[in-house]
C-alpha cells in the first residue's frame, strides 16, 4: 500500500507524463532508464573502499553537523 507522499508524487509524475508528446516517449524511457541505473548501489565493498580513502584523506564531517537539515519523517 503507497503512503500519501509517495502517492502524491505518483500523481505529479502521471500528470508530467501526460503532458509529454507521444513521439517523445522513447526518449523519455531511455533517459527513466538511465536514471534507474544511475541510482543502482555499488557493492559493499567498493562503498567500503570508497568511505575509507575519504577517511584517510581528511574527507570528513564533525558528528554535531552530520545530520543538520535532515527531519525526522518518522
Amino acid at each position: 500500500m503507497m503512503n500519501g507522499y509517495h502517492a502524491n508524487y505518483e500523481d505529479q509524475l502521471f500528470m508530467v507524463i501526460k503532458e509529454i508528446p507521444a513521439e517523445c516517449f522513447c526518449k523519455l524511457s531511455n533517459t527513466v532508464q538511465n536514471f534507474c541505473t544511475s541510482l543502482s548501489l555499488k557493492s559493499a565493498e567498493s562503498s567500503f573502499k570508497q568511505g575509507w580513502e575519504e577517511a584517510m584523506s581528511g574527507e570528513t564531517m564533525p558528528i554535531d553537523k552530520l545530520w543538520v537539515g535532515i527531519e525526522d519523517d518518522g
